[in-house]
């Protein structure tokens, strides 16, 4: 059962910390049993609801510690000690960060929110500067994930033509993975002087961004054999002589929606079969929900051309260098530390703005 139904809601949120540590005590006893390893599976998914329900008990014992430690500091300074006064406002500065992020999370009420997240890139019209700009993307949102400590993988590139890629899936595992990074769908432009232009002009470039929620294993999504097609080829990336020898990798199209994913980086084809399965079953979980709901328009803000006037936000690195949302407004002049996965303001702005 997902800890945001079961914990947090009938009770008044995150902070709900009675609830939780009930249900921690629950979870606690279940893995207990001597038995409870017999089914891995099924461990996995205690251990990571345990997990996410004490992460904010314990960020929100770490801000009373910063508290008192705060008290401590302050009564030092009031004695003259200089340093003291520093470190008091330090540790207040530490209690306001984290302050900031619950109260993020606490608006992030979507069902899918606090779970993990499937990321895909697609490079717009433009050739080889346009699969450089998606490739430039994959990484930053690699280095954001690393940066919050998520875990990051790449499950499928199809590489570009002398540069770049054509696309990419990613997936992305940690606490409100999906929350955050649903502030990301849409089209990014890049503007800048192409490295691969012999006359240095400046070119302007397009990416996409796609962002599901990974699907519970609990919620029913029948994929009947007989509507998929199951092709299987030589993994493309790195991994092995084994990787070049073997059709290790697995694409599946699933007929009657003519969605198709695809999975390269395990050696082992059933995994790479059952993880683009995942995929899959995300993704048509993602359209129901689409349909049941009426989000169709919604949908279509997000899947617009991948072309000028549609970009969600620019990163002009020439002649100046700024990457600015046009929702929100918000600006950073240090586009190669954005570059680098600093997105957060980005993010947070958005997700304020949604949340108002």
């Amino acid at each position: 059962m997902p800890i945001w139904k079961s914990a947090c809601r009938p009770s008044g949120g995150i902070f709900d910390v009675a609830t939780r540590e009930q249900r921690i005590s629950e979870l606690d006893a279940i893995a207990a049993d001597p038995d409870f390893w017999n089914d891995a599976e099924k461990a996995q998914k205690v251990l990571k609801e345990r997990s996410e329900i004490a992460g904010p008990i314990e960020s929100w014992r770490k801000q009373l510690q910063g508290i008192d430690d705060a008290k401590v500091f302050n009564e030092l300074a009031a004695e003259g000690d200089p340093e003291a006064a520093t470190e008091a406002r330090r540790k207040l500065d530490e209690v306001a960060a984290d302050l900031d992020k619950l109260e993020l999370q606490r608006k992030l009420g979507g069902e899918h929110d606090p779970g993990n997240a499937i990321l895909t890139l697609h490079p717009g019209a433009g050739g080889t500067e346009a699969q450089d700009w998606a490739e430039m993307l994959m990484r930053m949102y690699l280095r954001w994930a690393e940066r919050h400590g998520f875990k990051a993988e790449l499950v499928d590139l199809l590489p570009g033509e002398g540069a770049g890629i054509k696309s990419a899936t990613i997936t992305v595992e940690g606490s409100y993975a999906f929350g955050y990074l649903k502030a990301e769908a849409g089209i990014h432009r890049l503007v800048r002087i192409s490295p691969f232009d012999a006359n240095a002009r400046r070119h302007t470039s397009f990416a996409s961004v796609f962002i599901y929620p990974e699907v519970d294993d609990d919620i029913e999504i029948e994929i009947n054999e007989g509507d998929l097609r199951v092709d299987t080829y030589r993994a493309s990336g790195a991994g092995g002589q084994h990787v070049n020898k073997t059709d290790s990798a697995v694409r599946l199209t699933h007929l009657p929606t003519g969605i198709v994913v695809a999975c390269q980086n395990e050696r082992s084809q059933h995994k790479n079969k059952s993880m683009a399965m995942k995929i899959l079953r995300a993704r048509l979980y993602e359209l129901e929900q689409q349909k049941q709901r009426e989000r169709i328009a919604e949908l279509d803000k997000t899947k617009k051309e991948i072309a000028w006037g549609s970009q969600i936000r620019s990163y002009v690195l020439h002649p100046y260098r700024l990457v600015k949302d046009h929702r929100t407004g918000v600006e950073a002049g240090n586009a190669d530390g954005v570059l680098d996965g600093d997105i957060d303001k980005f993010i947070e702005a958005y997700l304020q703005q949604q949340a108002a």
